[in-house]
């Protein structure tokens, strides 16, 4: 084995966009995120629900399910 071929680990300093900073080992002393477990909608719980009535509608009507357009309907209202 060769002696001095891995990288220096040592104690690094995250930051993020929102932020938050915390530490971890890597290679490098500091490093730039644009997102973290503080802010990201999964960890949050801040999700956006996609508008995804549109698009199932349109899948239905494109392949000729209307029965299922309409059960979805119904039960969208109730």
């Amino acid at each position: 084995m060769k002696k001095d071929i891995h990288p220096k680990w040592m104690e690094a300093s995250v930051s993020c966009v929102c932020g938050e900073t915390f530490k971890t080992f890597s290679t490098k002393n500091i490093l730039k995120v644009e997102i973290c477990s503080k802010c990201h909608p999964f960890f949050t719980g801040k999700q956006k629900i996609v508008d995804t009535e549109g698009r199932v509608e349109k899948f239905f009507q494109r392949y000729g399910m209307k029965e299922e357009l309409e059960k979805i309907k119904q039960s969208a209202q109730s």
